[in-house]
């Protein structure tokens, strides 16, 4: 009977100290599952994150302007050049004759500024306020009858003359047209020095802009 009853307590101290280990391999159970479904989508993220990356690489090597392109529509390495009405403009820091600047901005695939409206007149005045810029219009083959360089028509076209211009001032030929001080517009002698406005096409997203 002793014996029995020995057996018994031994068996029962052994149960209770089992019982209390269960929990515990429960929940390192339920750890390692969790790690391992973490370590799953962990590998998931990575791999559409790879992927994304993989396309942006892909993108930027058919278009390579990239982002640069909307923040700079004139081209990324032609930041001189400003961006209106989808045409790109440069405004000259020298001063030149008429005939210079032209030859400037023909070196830089674009051509003396065409005003044909008032949407551009008025850029092209905040810009040039209190300086004399070149335009493309001139009267140099005959007297009077104005042409602009892009073959543009002048008598039926914008204009914006200062009040009594274009004349020839004390009996000097004033030829080639300018952005007066205040923006209108006024005829000098082509030969005189001023700044001047070129103007150009927005350059083609697959053909990486000239600098200029």
């Amino acid at each position: 009977m002793d014996e029995e009853n020995n057996a018994f307590r031994a068996y029962r101290g052994k149960s209770l100290l089992q019982r209390p280990f269960f929990p515990i391999y429960a929940l390192l159970g339920v750890s390692y599952l969790l790690v391992l479904i973490g370590f799953v989508v962990a590998l998931s993220k990575v791999a559409t994150i790879s992927s994304e990356i993989t396309k942006m690489h892909s993108e930027l090597a058919k278009d390579p302007f990239g982002h640069d392109f909307h923040l700079f529509p004139c081209g990324a390495d032609t930041r001189q050049w400003e961006y209106f009405g989808g045409k790109c403009y440069y405004f000259s820091l020298k001063a030149l004759p008429w005939h210079q600047a032209k030859a400037q901005c023909e070196q830089q695939q674009s051509q003396l500024v065409i005003i044909d409206s008032f949407a551009k007149q008025n850029f092209l005045q905040t810009r040039t306020r209190n300086e004399r810029f070149w335009i493309g219009l001139h009267d140099q083959q005959t007297e009077g009858e104005w042409k602009w360089l892009d073959g543009s028509n002048y008598r039926t076209g914008f204009r914006n003359w200062k009040a009594g211009e274009p004349n020839n001032y004390q009996g000097q030929d004033e030829d080639c047209g300018q952005l007066w001080l205040n923006g209108e517009w006024n005829d000098f002698s082509c030969t005189t020095d001023s700044y001047y406005v070129c103007e150009k096409a927005l350059p083609s997203k697959a053909t990486p802009a000239s600098k200029g």
